[in-house]
């Protein structure tokens, strides 16, 4: 991965064709309309509470503002479940393929000490025959 420094931030470059790459880091539609459902829902309460009415009709319009609020989130709560769930997989996915990589990496090490450990075995030898010669 690539560093930019600046003074007052730091910038990561991607790498092309590094395996995160092309991961989807956006938020899904789903997370969006969540997102703004929930705003749409805070700010027409503030609107409740901010308009010029009787305590008895304000009452009014906040428990039909509860009802719908609840009625809504029941309706979402599949949709978020499942985003949910698709998140937890993602996770369980990366962290598998995270243990691959670190396993793959131990092994290649272990290759190149091997290798190396010949090379240097070998060097040895050559210098011995070297010497005695």
């Amino acid at each position: 991965m690539g560093f930019s420094n600046t003074k007052h931030h730091q910038v990561i470059i991607k790498k092309e064709g590094h395996p995160m790459a092309a991961e989807d880091s956006g938020f899904s539609s789903g997370a969006v309309a969540f997102a703004f459902l929930a705003g749409a829902i805070i700010g027409a309460g503030a609107a409740l509470l901010l308009a010029p009415q009787t305590g008895a009709e304000t009452r009014r319009l906040l428990r039909d503002y509860a009802e719908k609020a609840e009625e809504e989130i029941r309706e979402r709560l599949p949709e978020a479940k499942a985003m949910l769930d698709s998140a937890i997989e993602k996770g369980k996915d990366l962290v598998e393929k995270g243990k691959d990589f670190v396993e793959k990496g131990k092994e290649f090490v272990d290759d190149q000490k091997s290798l190396l450990s010949s090379a240097m075995d070998a060097g040895r030898t050559a210098m011995k025959k070297h010497r005695a010669s």
